[in-house]
């Protein structure tokens, strides 16, 4: 009896010292495991999540003239307007970590916010521009920049905060519209053959005064961007066909394009206001609808 006992014991404390062996082996593959899959495909993603970036935008307010009191009320209100706009685009930043492809936050952040910026402070350069003279090269200001470190962006309107409907912008080339912003859109409804319906704008021609001559160049140039634009809305909504929630379309390419064509007929406005009455209510002819 007394010499059996050990011998069970013996193996007792075998048994339990390979069942530890074989647990810790087991700890030690799947640890091996896990660490090789962070490295090679969780890593990147990893510090994405952990940084995407900040955006940084020049500050318009620093580079504005003396503000008439007139157009004060006009002028606070757009400088607000950049800095919520910043604010969506730095959490859209951050909500869409990981999506699309190298380009995404090229096409689908910084596009569009530079579109916001540029109608907006063409806003503000109309508002001082009524009673004083209209500041210049506003439009340079509306370009952003990504750190991708993470670091704090500059002074002015780069806060973060926010939410943002907003998504990629018509930035492809190409598509099937024909002339002008009105037979563009009547080309895209009586020829598509995608069943994604067509974007209908309102034609901008027909609703300007007489050009004078020193702008016509101007003017010509910017309808006819306008007509590109259309044609890249319209390439789009083919090419994103089944992405998105139901509310894609008008985040992702009519809202975009809005903004586009506000940027440009106020263009057009301000190439016929330097030698004759500038045209009012322009921006009305901005916005577009999809028709199916």
């Amino acid at each position: 009896m007394s010499r059996a006992l050990p011998k069970y014991n013996k193996r007792r404390v075998g048994l339990a010292g390979g069942a530890a062996a074989v647990a810790l082996t087991g700890a030690v593959i799947a640890g091996t495991a896990l660490a090789g899959e962070s490295s090679e495909g969780g890593g990147a993603d990893a510090r994405t999540l952990a940084g995407p970036g900040t955006i940084s935008c020049p500050d318009v307010a620093s580079r504005l003239p003396a503000i008439p009191a007139s157009a004060q009320d006009e002028v606070t209100r757009n400088l607000a307007q950049l800095d919520q706009q910043v604010a969506e685009a730095n959490k859209r930043l951050v909500d869409t970590v990981g999506q699309g492809g190298p380009n995404f936050v090229q096409n689908a952040i910084l596009g569009p916010l530079e579109d916001k910026r540029t109608a907006t402070v063409n806003r503000i350069a109309t508002a001082i521009g009524r009673t004083a003279d209209r500041p210049a090269g506003l439009d340079s200001l509306a370009t952003c920049s990504l750190d991708a470190q993470g670091d704090p962006a500059a002074p002015g309107q780069e806060e973060t905060g926010g939410a943002e409907p907003s998504a990629p912008p018509a930035e492809d080339a190409g598509g099937d519209a024909g002339a002008g912003q009105g037979g563009n859109a009547g080309a895209g409804q009586g020829g598509d053959t995608s069943g994604v319906g067509a974007i209908s704008c309102p034609d901008v021609a027909p609703q300007l005064p007489a050009i004078p001559a020193s702008a016509q160049d101007e003017v010509t140039r910017n309808l006819a961007q306008l007509d590109q634009q259309v044609t890249e809305a319209n390439k789009r909504l083919v090419d994103t066909v089944g992405q998105g929630g139901p509310n894609f379309v008008q985040n992702a390419i009519l809202g975009p394009l809005e903004d586009k064509r506000t940027a440009t007929v106020n263009r057009i406005a301000t190439a016929i206001g330097r030698t004759a009455d500038r045209p009012a209510g322009l921006d009305s002819l901005a916005a577009c609808t999809l028709t199916k």
